[in-house]
C-alpha cells in the first residue's frame, strides 16, 4: 500500500492574494471534459493551444491585472470566494507563523510532476481552494461588491451557475489585502498542486513563480460542505476488519442494512461485505476523526496490510464496489472545527480523508504566469 507521507513545506503570514491577468475559457468551454484532456496532455503545446483558442473566441484574457471574486452555484450549493495569486515565497518556521495548513500529507513524485506541467504550460490551470473564517468586515465588503453588475455570468456545461466580479480599484484591492492578512487558512483542496506551487517557487524565486493560484473561499459566508471519502479494501476480510475493530476497542454490533446505514453518523461508521452489516463505534472520536482511527488503530491490527485501498466520494458508489473480496468502510463526514483544530495542533488526516463540495468548474479562471 503506497501511502502519502510527505508534508509540503508551510507557507509564513501573512496571507497575499495579488491580481494577476486572467484567462478564461469560453463558458460552452467550461467544464468541458475535452477542454480537460487538452488542458492536461500534451503539456507543451497548452500555450499554443490557448493562443489558438482565444484567436476563434474559444477562451479571452482579462484586459488588465484584478483580484476576483467569484461565485458558482451547484447543486443548490452557493460558494463565493477571493482568487488571486498566493505569495507562496515566505516560509513558517514556527506554528504561530504558519498561514496555509495542508490536512493531508502529499506524493512528492506527483507534486514534481505537476510542477513540471505548469512549468511547460506557463500556467496555473485552475485554483486551489483555501478555506477559513473571515472577518465581518471581510464579509461585508464582500456582500457589497456583489450588488455590482456581474462582469461575466453564465451557465457552464457541468450546470454551474458562475459569477465573476473584476476588482481593480486599488483601495479597494489594499482593504482586502488587510482584511485577509491575519487569516489561517485550511487547504481544502489542491495538495498537491500547492506542492508543485512550492517547489516551482523554490526552482525560480524572484519570479512570477513565487506565487500560485488560490481561491480564498469563508466558511462562515458560503460554506463549502465537507463531505466523506469512504473505502473499499481489496484482498482484506470482513472478519479480519471487525477483528481488527474490536482489538482497537471499538463496540461492533451486526445490524439490518438499513438500520446500521441509519446509524452512520458522527460517532458510527459501518462495515459490510455486501450481505452482512455492522455499525461500529470507536471510543474517542470526539477527539479523534474516524478516518484517522480507521487508519491509525483498525488498519495496523490486521494480519496483513492492505495492498490497495479504493476511495469513494458517496455511499452508493462505494456499495457498488464493495464484495467479500473488497469489504467496505462507510465513514462519517468530518466535521470542519474538528479538522481545522487537527491540523492547527501540528497533526495531519490521512490521504483522501475529507471531500470538499461543491469545486468551480475547470476553466473559469486560470492563470498564465509569465503574463502576471
Amino acid at each position: 500500500m503506497d501511502s502519502a507521507t510527505v508534508v509540503p513545506p508551510y507557507v509564513a503570514k501573512p496571507l497575499e492574494l495579488l491580481p494577476f491577468r486572467a484567462v478564461m475559457l469560453a463558458p460552452a468551454r467550461v467544464g468541458d471534459p475535452a477542454s480537460a484532456r487538452a488542458l492536461a496532455r500534451p503539456y507543451r503545446d497548452v500555450a499554443g493551444r490557448l493562443t489558438q483558442w482565444m484567436a476563434r473566441g474559444d477562451a479571452s484574457a482579462d484586459t488588465e491585472p484584478a483580484l476576483y471574486l467569484h461565485e458558482y452555484t451547484s447543486g443548490g450549493l452557493t460558494v463565493r470566494g477571493l482568487v488571486g495569486a498566493l505569495r507562496v515565497s515566505r516560509r513558517a518556521e514556527t506554528l504561530e507563523e504558519r498561514v496555509v495548513w495542508p490536512h493531508e500529507a502529499i506524493h512528492p513524485e506527483q507534486a514534481g510532476e505537476l510542477a513540471d506541467r505548469m512549468l511547460q504550460m506557463d500556467l496555473n490551470p485552475a485554483p486551489i481552494l483555501l478555506v477559513h473564517h473571515g472577518r465581518r468586515e471581510l464579509r461585508e465588503l464582500v456582500a457589497e461588491l456583489t450588488l455590482a453588475e456581474p462582469d461575466w455570468r453564465y451557465l457552464d456545461r457541468t450546470g454551474q451557475r458562475q459569477r465573476l466580479w473584476a476588482v481593480r480599484d486599488d483601495a479597494t484591492v489594499a482593504r482586502i489585502g488587510s482584511l485577509i492578512a491575519d487569516s489561517r487558512c485550511l487547504l481544502a483542496d489542491g495538495h498537491h498542486r500547492y506542492a508543485a506551487y512550492l517547489r516551482l517557487q523554490e526552482q525560480h524565486p524572484g519570479t512570477p513563480w513565487d506565487s500560485g493560484l488560490a481561491m480564498l473561499v469563508d466558511q462562515a459566508d458560503t460554506p463549502l460542505f465537507l463531505g466523506a471519502i469512504h473505502r473499499t479494501l481489496p484482498g482484506v476480510g470482513l472478519d479480519a476488519l471487525l477483528d481488527g475493530a474490536r482489538r482497537a476497542g471499538a463496540a461492533v454490533t451486526q445490524q439490518a442494512r438499513p438500520r446500521a446505514l441509519g446509524a452512520l453518523d458522527s460517532t458510527h461508521m459501518v462495515l459490510t461485505d455486501g450481505d452482512a452489516w455492522y455499525a461500529v463505534a470507536p471510543d474517542g472520536l470526539e477527539r479523534e476523526a474516524a478516518v484517522s482511527w480507521l487508519h491509525d488503530h483498525v488498519l495496523p491490527r490486521l494480519p496483513r496490510p492492505p495492498r490497495r485501498i479504493h476511495h469513494h466520494h458517496t455511499v452508493d458508489e462505494a456499495l457498488a464496489a464493495t464484495s467479500a473480496a473488497a469489504p467496505g468502510v462507510l465513514l462519517p463526514s468530518p466535521d470542519f472545527e474538528q479538522v481545522q483544530a487537527l491540523v492547527e495542533s501540528g497533526g495531519l488526516l490521512p490521504e483522501k480523508a475529507t471531500s470538499f463540495q461543491p469545486k468551480p468548474s475547470l476553466g473559469v479562471i486560470m492563470r498564465p504566469v509569465l503574463d502576471g
